[in-house]
C-alpha cells in the first residue's frame, strides 16, 4: 500500500485528497460511499495497477481528508458528479472507467447520463440504477436508519455518546448484517450494536485504526449531509433517463438493501433493463 501516491488538488473551491497508483491510457476512478474513504479501494487499486490500469480514488468533498463544501446547506449529489468530472479534466484524461459502492454508483450512474462520452463504463456494488421516487420507503417503520439520519440533528445527539472510532465500528457492522438497520421506538441507531458485538472478520484492527484517522479529521456531520441529510427526489432532473454505457452490477446475496420495498422485484423482474441502453 505504499506504493499508492497521495496529493490534494484544488476542485472546484475545495481541497480534495485524491489517491493513485498505475499509468497507462486505460484509466478507473473509484467512487467511494458511507461510512468510507479512498481507503476502501486499496486492494482493487493495487491489483488493477498490476494490470496494467491507471487508478484513481478520490476521498469524496467532506469525507476523510477532502475539505467540505464550503456552503453545507447547499450540498448534493450534484457536486460528485462535478468533482469527478474536473478530476478527470485536471489529470487530463478523456474517458475511464467508474467504480462505485453503496451511494457512490450514484454519481458514477449520473456521470454517465449526463456526460456518455467520458465514460467507458461502469461497475456497480450493490445499487442498479433507477429513478428516484418520494415515496420508495414507504412502509418501513419509524425507525428505519435513514429516516432516523434524515431528523436534523438527531444522528449528531446519537452519534456525540461515542468517540470516533466506536460510531465507524457500529455503523460498519450494522451495514455488513443481512437485515434493514431499524432500531425500536425507544432506542437510537447506535444502540442496536453494544460493545461486545464483533466486527466482520474481514475488518481488521488495522482498518478501523485507518478509517477512525480519517473520519476524525471530517467528522460524520459532513459526511451525511449528503446522502442522507439532502436525499431528495426533487434534485433528480433527468426525463426519461437512460444510462448507455456497459455496466456491471454485482449484488450480494445477502445483502439488506435487496429487502429496500420494491428492489428484488426490480432487479428480478427485468425493470432496471428499461433503464439500461
Amino acid at each position: 500500500m505504499d506504493r499508492i501516491q497521495h496529493k490534494c488538488i484544488d476542485i472546484r473551491g475545495v481541497k480534495l485528497h485524491v489517491a493513485e497508483i498505475g499509468t497507462g491510457p486505460r484509466v478507473v476512478v473509484f467512487i467511494h460511499g458511507f461510512p468510507e474513504a479512498w481507503y476502501s479501494w486499496r486492494h482493487q487499486m493495487l491489483t488493477l495497477a498490476a494490470a496494467g490500469y491507471r487508478t484513481i480514488a478520490p476521498d469524496l468533498r467532506g469525507y476523510g481528508l477532502s475539505e467540505p463544501h464550503p456552503e453545507p446547506e447547499k450540498a448534493s449529489f450534484n457536486d460528485f458528479v462535478e468533482d469527478t468530472l474536473t478530476i478527470l479534466d485536471y489529470f487530463h484524461i478523456d474517458k475511464a472507467f467508474l467504480i462505485g459502492k453503496d451511494f457512490g454508483s450514484w454519481p458514477a450512474y449520473l456521470l454517465s447520463i449526463l456526460h456518455p462520452e467520458r465514460i467507458s463504463g461502469i461497475v456497480s456494488l450493490g445499487v442498479p440504477f433507477f429513478v428516484p421516487k418520494p415515496n420508495r420507503y414507504q412502509g418501513l417503520p419509524e425507525g428505519f436508519y435513514i429516516f432516523r439520519w434524515k431528523e436534523p440533528g438527531r444522528a449528531e445527539v446519537d452519534f456525540g455518546r461515542f468517540d470516533v472510532k466506536t460510531v465507524w465500528r457500529r455503523i460498519y457492522i450494522l451495514f455488513s448484517r443481512s437485515e434493514i438497520p431499524i432500531a425500536d421506538q425507544n432506542k437510537e441507531i447506535m444502540d442496536m450494536v453494544d460493545q461486545s458485538s464483533p466486527p466482520p472478520p474481514w475488518l481488521t484492527i488495522e482498518d478501523l485504526a485507518n478509517y477512525a484517522m480519517l473520519y476524525q479529521k471530517s467528522g460524520f456531520d459532513s459526511p451525511m449531509r449528503v446522502p442522507y441529510y439532502k436525499l431528495k427526489h426533487e434534485d433528480f432532473t433527468v426525463n426519461n433517463p437512460k444510462v448507455e454505457v456497459p455496466v456491471l452490477l454485482i449484488m450480494g446475496g445477502k445483502d439488506y438493501f435487496i429487502k429496500f420495498p420494491g428492489i428484488e422485484d426490480y432487479i428480478t423482474s427485468g425493470g432496471s433493463e428499461q433503464v439500461y441502453g
